[in-house]
């Protein structure tokens, strides 16, 4: 089997986020710049995305509420300007963001549509803030940190929404047969049967995530091991084992792949969309709605749920959350144990009947 090689699909995507990011920077003040250059050892391109957005809907919120700040433009603002602004304001900010105009992403301009934040929502934009005035304060840019001074907006969790075991049969057996497919639907279904067996399987049976899915490359299989090595989020690279049935449905899959090659004879993305090419997060995410929606119809399965029941399965199987937390690729095993908090109830429940006090 080759050695491992990084996913071609990481990098594109890396490259495009790099530019999209770089757009977004050119949006805000100025000063942001040393920022990005600061934090970007730590985080990942799609992390620094996602402030860049939700800093420009603050610097917007300042420039349009605050005293301070109204009618200045974004590029007049300088880096000690954020001891103007104060916790309180901060706090006004989160309730500003509770439903708002956005502005588009690749200009200054406010859209028609509204946003609606839930506490995730405005929980990440508390991040975003927090995070710049952590690197100003301790480059000594500014004297205060307000942002530290306000809570971050309770999260309500819901309830983890996963596939029984008979669910997942009867997805899998959707899959292979197709019999609740549409007649449009079932002409595809003898082409990309095979093919999307294999990725549910393996989404399924390993838990990795879509990107995660679709970055893999034929090579990042081996047989004599039953694992693949992917690309986790910041582009460390971690060895995933399978099962046999998720390895059955692989080895099926790449037998098919080389009587369809893909149209670039040098591509080496295993799963390959109808076209040859590398298949996408958002063909995979349509393709798991189409078989749940017949074959699991009580409940929204997505690509992420196909992960939920991996990691159910396997906190029920081991009831070890550390080992789900490092298969999952969770950095923190407290975020696992947020997700796995009913099942761990359950797992106490049956302990506590096992325990007999006067029965042999």
């Amino acid at each position: 089997m080759a050695k491992a090689t990084k996913s071609s699909y990481t990098e594109e995507q890396k490259i495009k986020d790099t530019a999209h990011l770089k757009g977004l920077m050119e949006q805000l003040p100025t000063f942001c710049y040393t920022y990005f250059r600061g934090i970007a050892q730590t985080t990942s391109v799609k992390t620094r995305m996602g402030y860049a957005y939700d800093l420009k809907i603050f610097f917007g919120f300042l420039c349009e509420c605050h005293k301070d700040f109204k009618g200045m433009k974004f590029e007049d603002i300088r880096p000690e300007d954020l001891d103007l602004v104060t916790a309180m304001d901060i706090e006004e900010f989160l309730d500003y963001v509770s439903i708002y105009t956005p502005y588009s992403e690749d200009s200054d301009q406010k859209s028609d549509a509204m946003i609606l934040n839930s506490e995730n929502g405005k929980a990440r934009k508390l991040a975003a803030v927090r995070s710049l005035y952590k690197y100003y304060l301790r480059k000594g840019y500014i004297t205060t940190n307000p942002a530290a001074l306000v809570e971050v907006p309770k999260i309500h969790e819901k309830n983890i929404i996963r596939l029984e075991a008979n669910e997942v049969a009867d997805l899998l057996d959707e899959v292979e047969k197709g019999e609740n497919l549409t007649e449009r639907q079932q002409k595809f279904h003898e082409k990309t049967k095979i093919r999307d067996l294999a990725i549910i399987s393996t989404l399924v049976g390993t838990g990795i995530r879509v990107s995660e899915c679709v970055g893999l490359n034929v090579d990042d299989i081996n047989f004599d091991t039953y694992s693949f090595v992917i690309t986790r989020k910041g582009g460390k690279r971690a060895e995933i084992y399978f099962g046999d049935e998720v390895a059955e449905a692989l080895s099926d899959y790449i037998a098919y792949r080389k009587e369809h090659p893909p149209v670039d004879e040098n591509d080496k993305a295993l799963f390959l969309s109808n076209r040859g090419k590398r298949i996408s997060v958002r063909q995979v995410e349509l393709m798991v709605k189409k078989y749940a929606q017949t074959a699991v119809k009580l409940k929204k399965i997505t690509p992420h749920k196909l992960r939920s029941t991996f990691g159910t399965n396997l906190y029920l199987e081991t009831e070890d959350i550390y080992l789900v937390a490092d298969v999952l690729g969770h950095a923190d095993v407290n975020t696992t144990r947020k997700h796995y908090t009913a099942t761990e109830v359950e797992l106490k429940r049956k302990a506590a009947r096992k325990i007999n006090l006067r029965k042999d």
